[in-house]
């Protein structure tokens, strides 16, 4: 009888802290469902913003677009009978053109901009409202389990082994989720932040280059911070889209993967992105998918940024209980023994490989492309029914 005595009392004493966790853990997740209301609601009074200025602009498009016809046609009409005006008749008859004309480009670049920003705030919005929907399911289930937990106390070893896995599993997305965040902070300063760094450097050499060698020159050196920007551009894109491909939830691994590399291909002209898959494609539940999809965007992302690859081919083959991934390129290659320890993007591959209980294989050589090969199993725990 005293050893069952002492038993219970452990067990209800780690019962107890259980039970405790949980309750702090629903609040947490109570908080930041509160606070992402919060950032729903100055998000969508910032939307209803963008939209009056929009209609704003537009009107003021509009208005000038008229009154940039009319003075065209003016201006054609002094030109016509020039000797019928005066000089300052003239005069004004151009200014007034180009006044107008000037406006009329501001106001339409205005409302380029005000349109893509409401085009980012209706997508934050959408994320958003996921994240609401998430957090109150999770405080439902947390709140069920607790009052399951402390109703039920017969069943009390049963309830607490739940309530182990579900702390493991909260710790793992405590985990991915940091993951993330340091991923994201190595690809912003890799990427956006150095190149633009680099855009202000050569802001300051175009201007010299102007001064001392002329615009010929200084045009030559504008034309190369085009280019330097339109990279950046297109690697901040693919950090948003990095984010969160929520085309994931509708349309599935493969047809996101195929969008995203026809994606690719239409903004880097001068690569052929090769895509073959073979075999009965399965669904899985969204964080299987998401680290798929993203092992494979992370190869393709280095393949372009690193290895300076013309053609990339990606073949993924479906068999019965195991997923195959082969990305490959033709790119410039590397020395696995000085990056080994050094890559950030490959550790964060190797990081989301373990996750997935697979495997990793890279092969490369300086001068000879890249090949990586992923082999994921299929387990019963990720399978979407």
């Amino acid at each position: 009888m005293k050893d069952n005595a002492v038993d219970i009392h452990s067990l209800e004493t780690i019962f107890n802290s259980m039970v405790r966790a949980m309750d702090q853990s629903k609040n947490d997740i109570f908080i930041i469902g509160e606070q992402s209301r919060q950032s729903f609601e100055e998000m969508k009074n910032e939307l209803e913003e963008v939209k009056k200025n929009i209609s704003r602009v537009i009107t003021e498009v509009d208005y000038l677009e008229g009154m940039t016809r009319h003075s065209r046609r003016r201006l054609a009409d002094v030109s016509k009978n020039f000797a019928n005006y005066s000089e300052e008749q003239v005069r004004q008859a151009y200014e007034v053109a180009n006044d107008l004309l000037v406006r009329l480009s501001v106001s339409q670049m205005e409302e380029k901009q005000l349109r893509i920003r409401r085009d980012d705030l209706d997508r934050r919005l959408v994320a958003l409202l996921d994240t609401i929907g998430r957090a109150d399911e999770l405080i439902t289930q947390v709140s069920t389990v607790i009052t399951y937990l402390t109703s039920d106390l017969k069943d009390v070893g049963m309830a607490l082994e739940n309530a182990r896995n579900k702390q493991e599993f909260s710790i793992r997305v405590i985990q991915a989720q940091e993951e993330e965040r340091k991923r994201l902070s190595r690809d912003i300063h890799d990427g956006p932040a150095q190149m633009l760094a680099n855009v202000l450097i050569r802001t300051g050499l175009i201007e010299k280059t102007f001064i001392q060698k002329g615009s010929e020159r200084a045009f030559a050196e504008l034309t190369d911070l085009k280019g330097m920007v339109r990279t950046a551009l297109l690697e901040v894109r693919r950090i948003i889209y990095d984010l969160r491909p929520m085309a994931l939830d509708d349309l599935g691994l493969i047809p996101t993967l195929r969008k995203y590399l026809s994606t690719i291909g239409e903004y880097e002209k001068d690569v052929e992105i090769h895509f073959q898959n073979n075999g009965q494609e399965q669904r899985f539940h969204t964080n299987f998918e998401v680290s798929v999809f993203r092992l494979v965007q992370e190869c393709v992302s280095n393949a372009l940024k690193h290895g300076e690859a013309k053609d990339i081919w990606v073949n993924i083959e479906w068999l019965r209980d195991i997923m195959n991934i082969i990305i490959k390129d033709n790119g410039i290659g590397f020395d696995q023994k000085e990056v080994k320890d050094k890559s950030f993007g490959l550790i964060g591959m190797r990081e989301r490989i373990d996750l997935l209980k697979g495997e990793m294989n890279v092969s490369s050589f300086i001068g000879n492309g890249t090949t990586i090969l992923f082999r994921i199993p299929f387990r019963n725990d990720i399978i979407d029914d």
